[in-house]
C-alpha cells in the first residue's frame, strides 16, 4: 500500500521523512513526484495515506496517552490488508516518535487538495472518531482538531459543527446536513444532493483518498443519507 507505492517517488517535508525512515528511501525537500503528470493521482495517494497515520498517531497522542480504543478506533474506520498490518503499524509508531509537529503534517496534505474539500472533511471526521473512542473530546483533544481544521480552510462556524457531528449528545439531522431548521424543501433537497455528490465514496477516491480507508466515507454518506430521509418524513416528503 505504501511502501510499494511510494516506489519511483520522491517526497519532502515531514512526509518523505517518514517514509524515508520507515524504508530508507531516499527524499528530497519540497513535494515533488519524480514520475511523469499521468502518475500524480498515484502519487497523491501515497502523500495522503502516510499523511493519514500520521495525524492519527499525533491525535492519539495529544492528550499525552495512547489507548487501545484509539488505535482500535482508527482500525474500525480503515480497512488495513493482513499483509499490511505490520508496515501500518511502523508507520503508526514513527510518526508519534518523530519531532515533526501535526501542524507540518496537516499543512503538506493540505497543500494536494482545495480548501474546504470533502475529502479533508472525511479526514477530520476520522481524528474526531479517534478522539471520541475513549470518552469525550479532551480540551488537547480539541485544540489539535481545531488547529488541524483551520490548517484545511474549515471556519469556525464548519468547526463548531464538526463538533456538533462528534458531540456526546449526537447531531440531530439538520447538524448533519449542516443547515437550519428553516430551510425550505426545495432547498433542503439540494444541499443533501450536493452531499451526496460530494461525499460519494466513488468521487473521493477518484480525487486522491485510497481505497483503504472507503469505510469513513461509507459512514458518512450512510449518516447524510439518514439525515435526509429523517427531515423528509417529519416534513411529509416523498
Amino acid at each position: 500500500m505504501i511502501i510499494g507505492g511510494a516506489a519511483g517517488f520522491a517526497f519532502g517535508g515531514p512526509i518523505g521523512g517518514l517514509l524515508g525512515a520507515a524504508a530508507g528511501i531516499a527524499v528530497e525537500r519540497g513535494f515533488s513526484p519524480t514520475k511523469a503528470t499521468e502518475d500524480a493521482d498515484a502519487s497523491r495517494r501515497v502523500a495522503f495515506t502516510v499523511a493519514v497515520i500520521a495525524l492519527s498517531a499525533k491525535m492519539a497522542k495529544a492528550d499525552g496517552v495512547v489507548t487501545h480504543d484509539e488505535i482500535s478506533a482508527f482500525r474500525q474506520r480503515v480497512h488495513i490488508p493482513q499483509t499490511e498490518v505490520s508496515q501500518v503499524g511502523k508507520f503508526w509508531d514513527l510518526a508519534r516518535q518523530t519531532p515533526d509537529g501535526f501542524e507540518s503534517y496537516a499543512k503538506q496534505v493540505a497543500k494536494l487538495f482545495d480548501e474546504r474539500a470533502p475529502i479533508l472533511e472525511q479526514l477530520l471526521d476520522l481524528l474526531f472518531h479517534i478522539a471520541r473512542s475513549d470518552g469525550a473530546v479532551t480540551p488537547p483533544e480539541a485544540k489539535y482538531l481545531s488547529t488541524v481544521a483551520e490548517i484545511f480552510g474549515f471556519s469556525e462556524t464548519d468547526f463548531a459543527r464538526l463538533m456538533a457531528l462528534h458531540g456526546e449528545a449526537g447531531p440531530t439531522p439538520y447538524e448533519v446536513l449542516g443547515v437550519d431548521r428553516d430551510i425550505g424543501d426545495a432547498d433542503l433537497r439540494s444541499r443533501w444532493r450536493d452531499l451526496v455528490r460530494a461525499n460519494h465514496p466513488d468521487k473521493l477516491i477518484a480525487e486522491g483518498m485510497p481505497e483503504e480507508f472507503i469505510k469513513v466515507a461509507t459512514d458518512k454518506l450512510a449518516k447524510i443519507n439518514a439525515a435526509y430521509d429523517s427531515i423528509a418524513r417529519q416534513r411529509g416528503l416523498g
